[in-house]
């Protein structure tokens, strides 16, 4: 270790503070016990329980979502045809850029 000298800010008013250094007895306690300590496998069963209900209620609901589009489909059935019926010549799809420039000195 070196002897350096580090400058941490504090005005130096030239008094030296003498510490004792000696240890402070306390009052002897017991030691408090830990969180008791859950073993691996039910660690595991719990995670594999919690996966498993988490798995059922995501295939729930990819159902019922899929149930209502289908139902949403045969209702609008008829408004389709209606479309259909319209010659349709081309479709395109365009991509649209908006860029908003400022004006000079602003």
């Amino acid at each position: 270790m070196t002897d350096e000298v580090i400058d941490v800010g504090f005005e130096d008013d030239g008094e030296e503070e003498t510490v004792a250094g000696l240890p402070v007895v306390a009052e002897v306690r017991p030691v408090d016990r830990g969180l008791p300590v859950v073993l691996p496998t039910v660690q595991a069963a719990a995670a594999a329980a919690t996966g498993f209900v988490a798995g059922a209620a995501a295939i729930a609901l990819i159902r019922r979502h899929g149930a209502r589009k289908l139902a949403r489909g045969q209702l609008r059935l008829h408004d389709r045809r209606r479309i259909d019926v319209l010659p349709v010549v081309a479709s395109r799809t365009f991509l649209v850029d908006v860029h908003v420039i400022a004006k000079p000195g602003e």
